[in-house]
């Protein structure tokens, strides 16, 4: 049975944060809030709590993941950004907007897309941010929408109903929005949105 974590959505308890990303860096699997919508997490390396995801959204084995950052310089990590894509990248972060970028070698390979790019983003959430600062790395991550449904669940106490017995983790600050991100994509010539979502974008 998942824990349930119930935090304030601006000044989140730092002792739950803490004990969350315990979880997540344990192998644990996290339902936990964003700017968006609630996520699915999971540690970077973990390779079984990335199988437990695909097994709760019963996604294809070339279904992109993203990485979840807590900043500019921790992106920079995971992906190869030139001086064009960082000054646009950080007019929208942080942000609902999730980037396509050519990876690194610091991204597994078992999150690589056939070109090798990767989606990553820095969300406008203190509950996201306080549980990633705690980890101290980035968060693999993908939209909490179960299969057959049109949108992603937006209530914790609903995560925690249907998913109490397939995940470590519940991190509750209220009701989230059922809108994607915007996807931008980054690595051709110019940017192009490969997703219109939640945030605006203009060049």
């Amino acid at each position: 049975m998942s824990q349930f974590f119930s935090v304030h959505p601006t000044h989140p308890q730092q002792r739950l944060l803490a004990r969350a990303a315990e979880i997540v860096r344990a192998g644990g699997v996290a339902a936990y809030p964003t700017d968006s919508t609630y996520a699915l997490g999971c540690h970077i390396g973990d390779k079984s709590a990335l199988d437990r995801i695909r097994n709760i959204r019963r996604l294809q084995p070339r279904h992109l993941f993203t990485l979840m950052c807590r900043d500019l310089s921790e992106l920079a990590t995971y992906a190869m950004v030139d001086n064009v894509s960082y000054r646009l990248i950080r007019r929208y972060t942080p942000g609902p907007y999730t980037f396509i970028l050519r990876a690194t070698r610091e991204v597994p390979r078992r999150l690589l897309s056939p070109r090798r790019t990767i989606g990553l983003r820095v969300p406008d959430c203190p509950v996201a941010l306080g549980l990633l600062a705690h980890l101290d790395e980035a968060m693999m991550s993908t939209t909490l929408q179960l299969p057959g449904e049109d949108f992603a669940l937006t209530e914790a106490s609903d995560i925690r109903d249907r998913l109490e017995h397939a995940i470590d983790l519940v991190v509750d600050s209220g009701a989230c929005s059922r809108d994607l991100t915007t996807v931008i994509d980054l690595t051709g010539e110019a940017p192009t949105v490969a997703r219109a979502g939640l945030g605006p974008f203009e060049l």
